[in-house]
């Protein structure tokens, strides 16, 4: 198949980070903070993605603002050439830091929101006041000019403030906002019987965003994760495995989405060894689920492959054992019925989250 160049990446500078959320799809065994690529290594990274054809860089985490070089990486990629994207908690930032960001070319930031009060906020992120922190950014990054998304998390303990987090990224002169149900992948997979939402939940989170997305259309755009177990079809993940966007790891590792290295017998390369324009073309990993080739029936055959592309393969991976095989939360695959009842029964559970110990 024809291979474009990829438009995104997600750059995870570290997997540090102050909050202790259930639902971090990050590794369970996380990169240590003396694995992580250097600065100088990091801006040769961001010029050969931009030699790639990659126009959007998201610096992502853990919190990426634990990075001491975090500004100069900022100039390292406008240098470059490249959009900027803050991906963050606020934790850590300050005012002066925001403007010190600003003044080196920061072209946008998204902040993380675990909850619309310091109530559930706190206990979901597990980190005292930093809802109240996260107010104080969200002014700062208003007063400076910064376009801002708001990411909301969404579950079962929290979904019922759906309502309440668009109308605050309205407030906060949000741009977007990133209605996320929570994907279990890494350490939230400990935790899917107390985050899964109910089926009533999913189904009253379509209804809130299909209704806020006419009432605020030109006004705030809304993207919408919805509850994966409770569909009947699956997401375009990735928009198509090694076709949009690529991830690299704290350590190097250049994957073809953030959960890839949960399938077992892949190789992956790091920027270390190989330079990311082989990776990408070349790269034994992410030829291994491009285009339709490899789909097994009913995919194969299905009107939709060039739709989903066969959807999530970490979570086929997660749910069924084989990453080649049609996600179950598709209504075509043969485990889908299994999957819903499953979803049923974890969403009836009454089961304390397992929350993850902050990353220092």
């Amino acid at each position: 198949m024809s291979v474009n160049p990829p438009i995104a990446m997600l750059a995870e500078l570290t997997h540090r980070c102050p909050l202790s959320c259930p639902y971090c799809s990050n590794p369970v065994e996380l990169t240590r903070r003396d694995a992580e690529l250097d600065t100088a290594t990091w801006a040769d990274v961001f010029r050969q993605a931009a030699d790639l054809g990659v126009l959007q860089l998201h610096l992502s985490g853990g919190e990426p603002v634990t990075r001491r070089d975090l500004v100069d990486l900022v100039v390292a990629a406008r240098e470059a050439g490249l959009y900027t994207n803050l991906i963050t908690s606020g934790i850590g930032l300050t005012e002066k830091r925001l403007k010190e960001l600003d003044a080196a070319g920061l072209d946008h930031i998204q902040l993380s929101l675990q909850g619309t009060d310091a109530e559930m906020a706190d206990r979901i992120g597990g980190y005292r006041g930093g809802f109240a922190r996260k107010m104080d950014v969200a002014r700062w990054i208003g007063e400076i000019g910064f376009p801002l998304t708001l990411n909301a998390v969404l579950h079962r303990q929290n979904l019922h403030q759906l309502p309440r987090a668009i109308e605050m990224a309205v407030e906060m002169g949000a741009r977007r906002i990133e209605v996320a149900t929570v994907q279990f992948h890494g350490w939230a997979l400990l935790s899917r019987d107390a985050l899964m939402p109910t089926r009533d939940q999913a189904r009253e989170a379509d209804a809130i965003v299909a209704e806020a997305r006419a009432r605020l259309k030109g006004t705030l755009v809304i993207d919408y994760v919805p509850a994966d177990y409770h569909s009947d079809y699956p997401k375009r993940c990735m928009g198509g495995w090694g076709t949009t966007g690529l991830n690299v790891a704290p350590d190097g590792l250049v994957l073809p989405c953030h959960a890839a290295q949960t399938i077992p017998g892949l190789a992956f390369d790091r920027v270390q060894d190989r330079p990311l324009r082989e990776i990408w073309y070349e790269g034994r990993a992410f030829n291994a689920y491009r285009g339709t080739d490899w789909m097994p029936e009913p995919c194969a055959s299905c009107e939709r492959k060039h739709i989903d592309f066969g959807g999530c393969r970490c979570q086929a991976m997660a749910l069924v054992g084989d990453a080649a095989a049609t996600d179950p939360t598709c209504i075509k695959s043969p485990h889908h019925a299994a999957l819903q009842a499953r979803a049923d029964a974890f969403a009836a559970g009454e089961a304390a989250f397992t929350a993850r110990a902050a990353a220092g």
